[in-house]
């Protein structure tokens, strides 16, 4: 089988700090190949892999900023589709515009959905839904206007996450600075709960981040670390409290609860969009309905143990579990072309 891996090109692949899609598509890509099959990924000319690497950009749009992103994506998303004759499957990680080429190809499409950006997108996923396939990344996160091949999970490899029993005495919010994020009320949850609280993300809202988060920086009960890569994540997440993921949205997935979870570290989050499906009760975590209950969860904390945590994670979060599913969906794609 021939696998083509269609990643977006905002960041590198994998990111170097930010960058979950194309996360998701690295932690895919180098599991396929550790499983000895022919992989070719489509990313950006520094994109790393034990994959073959075709590119069309040399650097992400979100780090040249000279070139136009449009610009740069027609050209990626071209680059493959013009010799899509090469492969026994696309697997589309970039959204709805490659879907625009399914019907100009002979090769089987699949496509996971990482989250609707806008209801507006959705009439391109419509308009292929008897001729491509779709998946899920959470129950969720699913359009009843849609058909869906399988809900798979994200999946982390367990080896590049350090299991850390002992923790310190810190809460950590890791994430983007956005409202929907709520990197204001992880301020409030850890003030109420008397510890501190760690910040580690990119802010996407500049305006939210100096009126909401900057006022309550002083780098004793509140600090902001910026936008941190793997080794810092690593360490922040092992040694972690908790993981507070006070979100004020219908979140598709969240990788960095997952991140959490695989270091041993409960992650509270408010019972929104994906977590109930992502977070066990008083095995990885809590899932609040609100500010006064996450403190609550806090107090709570005890009754999860870390190792517990973990095998939770790796159970259900693994990469070779993530692997393994979307190998027989790619079967059953190819099968019914």
């Amino acid at each position: 089988m021939k696998i083509a891996i269609l990643s977006p090109i905002a960041w590198r692949t994998p990111p170097e700090k930010y960058g979950p899609w194309e996360q998701v598509a690295s932690n895919l890509t180098e599991g396929l190949v550790e499983k000895g099959y022919d992989v070719t990924l489509f990313a950006t000319a520094n994109s790393i892999t034990k994959a073959k690497l075709e590119w069309a950009s040399k650097l992400p749009y979100e780090v040249d900023k000279e070139n136009d992103p449009k610009v740069m994506e027609c050209l990626h998303i071209s680059h493959l589709m013009e010799q899509a004759g090469r492969f026994d499957i696309i697997h589309n990680h970039f959204d709805f515009l490659p879907l625009t080429y399914s019907s100009l190809i002979n090769v089987p499409m699949l496509t996971t959905i990482h989250g609707f950006s806008s209801p507006k997108i959705i009439p391109v996923y419509k308009k292929y839904n008897n001729s491509t396939s779709y998946v899920s990344i959470s129950d969720s996160d699913r359009s009843e206007e849609l058909d869906y091949l399988a809900t798979i999970y994200h999946g982390l490899d367990p080896k590049e996450f350090t299991f850390r029993k002992e923790k310190e005495d810190y809460l950590l919010y890791f994430g983007r600075i956005h409202p929907h994020k709520g990197a204001h009320a992880a301020i409030e949850i850890a003030r109420k709960a008397g510890l501190r609280l760690k910040i580690a993300g990119l802010i996407q809202e500049e305006a939210y981040f100096n009126s909401e988060i900057k006022p309550f920086i002083d780098n004793k009960n509140v600090e902001y670390l910026g936008n941190v890569g793997p080794e810092a994540r690593d360490k922040l997440l092992g040694c972690a409290k908790a993981l507070l993921h006070p979100i004020f949205f219908e979140e598709p997935f969240g990788l960095s609860v997952l991140e959490a979870m695989m270091c041993g570290t409960p992650v509270i989050a408010f019972k929104r969009g994906s977590m109930p499906e992502l977070i066990r009760e008083e095995i990885s975590g809590f899932l609040p309905g609100n500010i006064s209950e996450a403190v609550l969860a806090i107090k709570a904390l005890d009754k999860i143990d870390p190792k517990t945590c973990r095998a939770y994670a790796v159970k259900k979060f693994s990469l070779e579990t993530m692997t393994h599913a979307y190998l027989g969906a790619y079967e059953t794609v190819i099968k019914n072309k």
